[in-house]
């Protein structure tokens, strides 16, 4: 009998937790969830608790905490509170692999602690790598960790190098769908909309990373992830625009030949691999008709109309902190915009405001990572209320 696999999501109540407490639910035969945890998002933690019966639930937010802290101890759970909490869920010792989705750069500190007690990642997280990745990575190298991604860009990669000679790659192209605003010039995403913005095309996704998607910076931050995870030069890495989201990646080798990866746009495919490698879970999802979609295109991203696939280009050249100050600074604008405090184009002029008046440094320690992070997001919100 197949031992059953032990887990604990970081961000259970988002997007990919969501998705991984699907896949969860029709594999529990494999899985069992021990950790769960959320920000504030306690009614639907509840629901998740009952159904899934974790050992241990953590709550960043303290009113969120006092809120539910006694049904949840009724419910059976050790109830935890704020990034201790956080960090502990992330570090249980019966846990045999943590997905870490919690979205931005909150979940740098427990995927970290989570890396150093030895678990297997299941990366969601694409900041963490993005903010930290030098780090991250020796970390994981001296823990000997396997870090598997689970965004569906990096999973395909992924996938396509199982038994290759890294040495072969030429080049990676990550595809992405142009998001809602494909073929739109930059006069016309002056006056666009929050709604409008949140309308992509194929992928359901939070909000945040939805709205990356339409400035193209969720690509220029997993061009940033993809150099870390698979250590090819930014130079050999390539983003096109793939607007039917079938094909996720594609690597090119040495001898001119490329292999790609295909599917429906589900996440339930990256994370199901993710849990099981590496073997494949049976009819995850809904198989690929190639009759009836008939056409797949390839484009170049258009950087005039939407810079900040470049901006990220800029900060993996510059190397140091910059990747992070460019992440806070879009954690900021990305805020503010879905508040309706900014308009769509000023996104990438508040990032590169913030990135030209930082000055990177190198540093080992996790600590000087997030200090930078934070006087990041103070600045971009002076460029803001200026």
């Amino acid at each position: 009998m197949m031992d059953i696999k032990k887990i604990v999501i970081l961000g259970s109540t988002g997007s990919i937790g969501r998705s991984t407490l699907e896949v969860v639910e029709r594999f529990p035969d494999r899985f069992k969830v021990i950790g769960l945890t959320t920000n504030n998002s306690t009614d639907l933690l509840l629901k998740q608790v009952r159904r899934f019966k974790p050992t241990y639930v953590a709550i960043a937010n303290h009113e969120s905490y006092i809120k539910v802290k006694e049904i949840l101890s009724l419910e059976g759970c050790h109830v935890l509170e704020g990034s201790s909490g956080l960090i502990e869920v992330a570090t249980l010792k019966d846990a045999d692999i943590v997905v870490a989705s919690i979205v931005g750069s909150a979940g740098l500190i427990p995927t970290y602690h989570a890396i150093q007690s030895g678990k297997t990642i299941a990366l969601a997280n694409k900041e963490v790598l993005v903010s930290a990745g030098d780090i991250f990575k020796k970390i994981a190298e001296d823990k000997s960790v396997k870090i598997l991604p689970v965004d569906s860009e990096h999973s395909a990669v992924f996938q396509c190098l199982q038994g290759q000679n890294f040495k072969s790659i030429r080049r990676l192209l990550l595809t992405a769908s142009g998001g809602p605003f494909f073929g739109m010039k930059k006069e016309n995403l002056k006056t666009v909309t929050v709604d409008e913005a949140l309308c992509h095309p194929n992928w359901s996704m939070g909000r945040k990373i939805t709205i990356d998607s339409a400035t193209l910076m969720n690509k220029g931050l997993e061009i940033i992830e993809a150099h870390h995870l698979f250590g090819i030069e930014h130079k050999n890495i390539e983003a096109v625009i793939h607007r039917q989201s079938i094909v996720h990646s594609l690597v090119e080798f040495t001898d001119g030949s490329i292999i790609c990866q295909m599917s429906n746009p589900d996440m339930k495919g990256p994370i199901a691999y993710a849990l099981s490698y590496p073997e494949r879970l049976d009819n995850v999802m809904k198989q690929v008709d190639l009759i009836s979609i008939g056409t797949l295109t390839f484009e170049k991203p258009d950087t005039q109309t939407f810079p900040c696939l470049m901006l990220a280009y800029v900060a993996l050249d510059t190397g140091g902190s910059m990747p992070a100050v460019l992440n806070a600074a879009n954690e900021v604008a990305v805020d503010m915009f879905l508040r309706k405090k900014i308009g769509f184009n000023q996104i990438p002029v508040i990032i590169d405001k913030v990135m030209s008046i930082h000055n990177p440094v190198h540093s080992e320690d996790i600590d000087v990572i997030l200090e930078i992070d934070r006087w990041a997001r103070v600045k971009a919100r002076e460029v803001i209320e200026r």
